[in-house]
């Protein structure tokens, strides 16, 4: 049995030793992150819409504030206190002299009042709570398009890199052609000078790369990703099938900044009832002990104010037109949601024919022109210049093509902002 412990111990350490290595080597690895990935931790984690959300809470701090009751007043005093002759502090004074009073008194509040001001700091958390999920709707947009900024500079970088290892390539036959004496050195010049725009084309795009991923990282949260992090996903075309009244009904469901607008009409309702409650004039009742001359008795006063004057007439007329102002605002909010639809969805289409265009031959004319070009111009076939007019075409086509794809994603995106959600139909 003992003869088992050293090889039980050997096992061990090998397995703690692996788990070891495997944990380090996953450190190692730069994150991966899909878009889905990257609206989840920026709703989690973004500081800005942490302090947004702060709002809610301090909203909800107001409902407890405005459903408080009005505090009971203790009240009471001595009087007749013979500070000034020393002589007359007696029992006799106390019972014969002095008088002590002690009372209790409490506003009672006319025209539910509380329950108005409970009810409107509670509408006013409602429309608080719409304009949060605004809030979280647009920094989706925001990185769903920065998001796609990556995905754009990441396929331009992958081509651009390609394209130049390819190009590499002919600089190196041409050269050899050139040695040989097959090519002219003015030619071969043309033909190397040309690499510059490949190398430039590299540049810019790993630039636009590091750029995008570091915008990323600032709407995710800055501490959230590591430096070397990376995105999952590619450039695609995903058509939408719903129709324009579609787009609009569900955005009239679904838009939380319309939807806010239309809280806005019930909280400013509330402010009506409330300033009206607030025109009730409140009681105030009280009970007095008092002790005088050795005999104690008991009063009860109560007292209201009379309302000839201020009937909080002009909060009254205020929250009127506020409530008017409320249900023209949520006139306007409708007719900006629709507007806001017809132009997303319009540019969608726009895109979405560029898109085709492209998919529908122009990619591979574009390439076969290239080829043919540059099979000619070996075969003597072709001058230098139209080889070259050609393979410019050629990238400048592909660059152009993973644009349109790109822009065609960043209207997908906008049309799923406009109507709220992330699910089209």
């Amino acid at each position: 049995m003992s003869s088992r412990f050293p090889q039980f111990r050997q096992l061990a350490a090998v397995v703690i030793t692996a788990g070891l290595l495997t944990m380090h080597a996953s450190a190692q690895q730069p994150a991966r992150i899909t878009l889905d990935d990257a609206i989840k931790l920026a709703l989690t984690n973004s500081p800005s819409i942490k302090a947004l959300r702060t709002t809610i809470d301090q909203s909800k701090a107001q409902e407890i504030t405005a459903h408080l009751r009005p505090n009971p007043d203790l009240s009471w005093d001595t009087q007749f206190i013979p500070i000034f002759s020393p002589n007359l502090f007696s029992v006799d004074t106390l019972n014969t002299l002095q008088q002590f009073d002690m009372g209790v008194g409490y506003l009672f509040e006319r025209g539910q009042k509380r329950q108005r001001r409970f009810d409107a700091a509670k509408d006013l958390t409602a429309v608080t709570e719409a304009q949060v999920h605004d809030g979280e709707r647009a920094l989706t947009f925001n990185v769903a398009q920065q998001f796609v900024n990556v995905l754009l500079a990441k396929s331009n970088l992958q081509f651009t890199t390609t394209d130049l290892e390819s190009y590499k390539r002919t600089v190196q036959i041409n050269e050899d052609r050139y040695k040989a004496g097959d090519l002219s050195k003015s030619d071969f010049l043309k033909i190397k000078v040309q690499l510059l725009q490949f190398q430039t084309d590299v540049n810019a795009a790993r630039l636009a790369q590091v750029q995008a991923l570091a915008s990323l990282r600032q709407l995710i949260g800055y501490d959230q990703l590591p430096a070397g992090y990376d995105v999952i996903g590619d450039l695609a075309y995903e058509p939408v099938h719903g129709g324009l009244d579609d787009m609009e009904a569900l955005a009239i469901r679904e838009r939380p900044d319309y939807r806010a607008a239309q809280l806005g009409i019930n909280s400013a309702q509330s402010q009506l009832n409330l300033a009206k409650a607030n025109g009730k004039q409140d009681l105030n009742a009280s009970f007095l002990y008092s002790h005088v001359s050795d005999a104690s008795s008991g009063s009860f006063f109560f007292s209201i104010p009379l309302p000839i004057f201020n009937r909080n007439q002009g909060e009254i007329a205020r929250t009127r037109f506020a409530l008017d102002q409320a249900q023209f605002t949520s006139t306007a909010a409708r007719d900006i949601v629709y507007t806001d639809v017809r132009n997303a969805y319009e540019g969608l289409k726009s895109n979405e024919e560029i898109v085709t265009l492209y998919q529908g031959g122009y990619l591979q004319q574009a390439e076969e022109s290239r080829d043919i070009s540059e099979f000619a111009y070996k075969q003597g076939a072709a001058a230098l210049l139209d080889y070259l007019d050609a393979e410019r075409s050629y990238r400048a086509t592909e660059l152009a093509y993973r644009q349109t794809l790109a822009a065609y994603m960043v209207s997908l995106e906008q049309l799923k902002q406009a109507t709220g959600t992330r699910t089209l139909p």
